[in-house]
């Protein structure tokens, strides 16, 4: 029961306004849409909303868009026959059809192609699925959907990349949790009670937090949020010296960094991008490896890759085809390179790179027309 209290350790005006939204949420069985930056606590407030509706009784299913391939969704959401594909050696049940009668909440929905963005669109207007394979009509099922992204469809939405008749579909009551770094004053109490709940877990005593330490973790930026301040604590508690907590024991990445807001995500840290463009640079490492990895488990924010794409792009003087040198990735990957930072906002003007650059660098005379384009 200690995970529910992620968001609402706090008795804050932020936390009871999320207890409101929560409370209008569970009246209906609308459709909701929570939006926060990643560890805010989105599905825990999924569990709420549940918890506290009149499905209740019946269970939460929880499917992860981000972490499944598209070409696999489909069949998790909706099931599929023996024999509809190959490895298909038995009927198998889809999440909705196993969350009938209760609630499925769907996290970073933001993650879906546009193809399963159409037939999740389809079940919400008619409430039927039909498993891959079948012949036989669909089947209707009775399944509240609750759906969550730490993405701004809005924006994806102008940019094409998520459908516009989904957006208003799944919005029909929207909660949004505020990052941690707007909420300053749930810090020390949302501290001290995952504090207590490992002090409890690994027998050890109860410490108090020094003035500085307070200060310094109010000052930091919490790109991590909840999930970051859980982490903190359990560190506080496992690392535990004599006397009160200070500076000096917390994380060095929270040490001098002050909460600044941006227009989209977290603040970027340069001292994180910095060392992964050195393991790139240095290390050898890859750009699948050290980036993309950590981004597409929200370990590293947009504006953390915009950072590291600049970088590369100083070093390339503008060339995106270069740049794939510079990330030790093969020239194969160079569509899928730009595909990625495209769907994530995070591909940057080549001009201003390549004015700095000698004009022998400028001229990108390995670079196809047709991918000089692509590029732009």
């Amino acid at each position: 029961m200690s995970d529910m209290l992620l968001c609402i350790a706090a008795t804050t005006p932020a936390v009871r306004s999320l207890y409101r939204q929560v409370d209008r949420a569970a009246r209906s069985d609308a459709k909701v849409l929570i939006t926060g930056e990643s560890g805010t606590g989105k599905e825990v407030m999924a569990r709420l909303i549940h918890e506290r509706s009149q499905r209740r009784t019946s269970p939460l299913t929880t499917i992860n868009c981000a972490g499944i391939p598209d070409s696999l969704l489909e069949s998790e959401l909706f099931g599929y026959r023996r024999g509809s594909f190959t490895g298909a050696v038995r009927d198998k049940q889809g999440v909705l059809e196993k969350a009938h009668g209760g609630t499925l909440f769907m996290d970073e929905v933001g993650e879906m192609s546009l193809r399963m963005q159409g037939l999740l669109l389809r079940f919400l207007e008619t409430g039927e699925i039909q498993p891959l394979g079948s012949e036989s009509a669909g089947r209707d099922v009775d399944v509240r959907v609750i759906a969550a992204t730490n993405r701004q469809l809005e924006h994806d939405v102008n940019s094409q990349s998520f459908r516009l008749d989904l957006y208003y579909r799944l919005k029909v009551v929207h909660v949004h949790i505020p990052p941690l770094r707007e909420r300053t004053d749930d810090i020390l109490p949302l501290l001290e009670h995952f504090m207590t709940v490992y002090c409890e877990r690994y027998q050890a005593p109860k410490r108090v937090i020094s003035a500085q330490a307070i200060e310094c973790l109010r000052n930091c930026s919490w790109p991590g949020n909840i999930r970051q301040l859980k982490n903190v604590a359990e560190r506080l508690v496992v690392c535990a010296e004599d006397g009160p907590i200070t500076v000096e024991e917390l994380p060095l990445d929270l040490h001098g960094v002050a909460a600044e807001a941006d227009d989209r995500t977290a603040p970027t840290q340069p001292a994180r991008a910095d060392a992964l463009f050195d393991r790139m640079i240095n290390g050898g490492e890859s750009f699948w490896l050290a980036v993309y990895g950590p981004f597409m488990l929200r370990d590293l924010t947009r504006d953390d890759v915009r950072l590291i794409v600049r970088k590369g792009l100083v070093k390339s003087h503008g060339n995106y085809m270069r740049m794939l040198q510079t990330f030790n990735m093969p020239a194969d990957d160079y569509k899928r390179f730009l595909n990625f930072l495209r769907k994530h906002q995070c591909q940057l003007s080549f001009q201003p790179f390549r004015s700095e650059a000698p004009a022998r660098l400028a001229q990108p005379i390995e670079t196809p027309p047709s991918r000089l384009a692509e590029a732009e």
